[in-house]
C-alpha cells in the first residue's frame, strides 16, 4: 500500500508539472506509513476523513484508483464527478468521508460520524487524519471535549511533520498534543510515523479497545513532509541538512530494510513494483479516456441556503 501511494503521488506530480492537473496539489510523500498502517486496522464500515494532504488516506481506505485519478483530472467519471479535485476526494460508499482544504475541518465531521456509529452500536469507529498545523484551531479543542464527554469512538491521528505550512509548529503552538490529551483525559500514544509497524501496533491496540468500549483516542505520528506545502513551493525556509535526514527516514526504505532482514528476496520487491506500476498505468489510461463533465450539470447537487436543491 505504501508503494502504491508513493507511485500514485509521483504520477500526479508529473501530471501537475505537465499542466494536466487543475488547481493546487499537496503531496504526502514521506508520510505513507501512517495512512497504510492505520487503514490496515480499519474495516469497511469504519469511516475516515482527511485533510488537504489526503491522497494517501484516500487510497489506503480503498477507493477505486481509476475514479481517484479521474477526480483529480476533473473528469466526469471522478469519484465526485470531477468537481472536488485533489483536496476533496470522497467516496461515501466505502466510508471515505472526504479530504478537506480547510485546516482542521475534517475533525468535527469525523466526530459527528463517531456519534452516528456509536448510536448504531455495532462497534465501528471513525478515524480522522490531521496535521500539527491544526492543533491551534479552536475546533480541535471542541471536538476533544465533546468526544470525551460523550465517549465517542473517534481516533484522532495527528501526522506531525513539524511544519505548519511555512512555519515550524513550535512557533504557533504554546502546548503539545500530549499535554492536550492529558488535559481532556483522552488516551494518547506517540510513535515513529515513518515506521509502519510501530504505527500499526499502536493503532491496532487503540482501535481494538475502542470497538469493545466506545471512547476516543489520540495517536501522534512523528513523520516527514518531503515536498513543500504545495507543489511549486521552493522550501527556501528549510535547512539544507533536513534533506539527508528525510532520506534516511523514508518509510518505504525503513520497511524494505525490515523485510530484507527477515529474508524477503529482492525479486519480491521487483515483482511488487511491476504490479503497482501496471495498476497505476491501467487506472490512469482509463481516467484520461473518460469524458469531460457536462457544463449543464454544474449546478447539480448544489444546495441553497433555504434547503432547495438545483439539478
Amino acid at each position: 500500500m505504501m508503494l502504491l501511494i508513493r507511485r500514485a503521488e509521483e504520477t500526479l506530480q508529473k501530471l501537475f508539472l505537465d499542466g494536466k492537473v487543475p488547481g493546487f496539489l499537496h503531496l504526502s510523500i514521506g508520510q505513507e506509513a501512517v495512512a497504510a498502517a492505520v487503514s490496515s486496522c480499519l474495516g469497511a464500515r469504519d469511516t475516515v476523513s482527511s485533510n488537504h494532504r489526503g491522497h494517501g488516506h484516500t487510497i489506503a481506505k480503498g477507493v477505486a484508483l481509476e475514479g481517484f485519478f479521474a477526480e483529480i483530472l476533473g473528469k466526469a467519471t471522478g469519484l465526485c464527478k470531477g468537481r472536488g479535485g485533489s483536496m476533496h476526494v470522497a467516496d461515501l460508499k466505502i466510508g471515505m468521508l472526504g479530504a478537506n482544504g480547510i485546516v482542521g475541518a475534517g475533525i468535527p465531521i469525523t466526530t459527528g460520524s463517531a456519534l452516528a456509529l456509536k448510536l448504531q452500536g455495532e462497534g465501528h469507529i471513525a478515524a480522522v487524519y490531521f496535521g500539527d498545523g491544526a492543533l491551534a484551531e479552536g475546533v480541535v479543542h471542541e471536538c476533544f471535549n465533546i468526544a470525551k464527554l460523550w465517549s465517542l469512538p473517534v481516533l484522532f491521528v495527528c501526522e506531525n511533520n513539524g511544519w505548519s505550512e511555512f512555519s515550524p509548529t513550535d512557533r504557533q503552538l504554546a502546548t503539545s498534543l500530549r499535554q492536550m490529551a492529558t488535559a481532556y483525559g483522552i488516551s494518547y500514544d506517540e510513535v515513529d510515523g515513518n515506521d509502519a509497524r510501530d504505527v500499526r501496533a499502536s493503532a491496532e491496540a487503540a482501535i481494538s479497545g475502542m470497538r469493545s468500549e466506545a471512547r476516543p483516542a489520540i495517536l501522534e505520528c512523528r513523520t516527514t513532509r518531503v515536498r513543500g506545502h504545495f507543489e511549486g513551493d521552493k522550501q527556501d525556509y528549510r535547512h539544507a541538512d533536513e534533506a539527508a535526514e528525510m532520506a534516511a527516514r523514508d518509510p518505504l526504505l525503513v520497511t524494505r530494510r525490515q523485510l530484507k532482514s527477515e529474508g524477503v528476496a529482492d525479486d519480491w520487491f521487483a515483482g511488487l513494483a511491476e504490479t503497482v506500476e501496471a495498476e497505476i498505468d491501467t487506472a490512469l489510461a482509463a481516467a484520461f479516456a473518460a469524458p469531460e463533465p457536462n457544463p449543464n450539470d454544474i449546478l447539480a447537487d448544489v444546495y441553497t441556503v433555504s434547503g432547495g436543491r438545483h439539478g
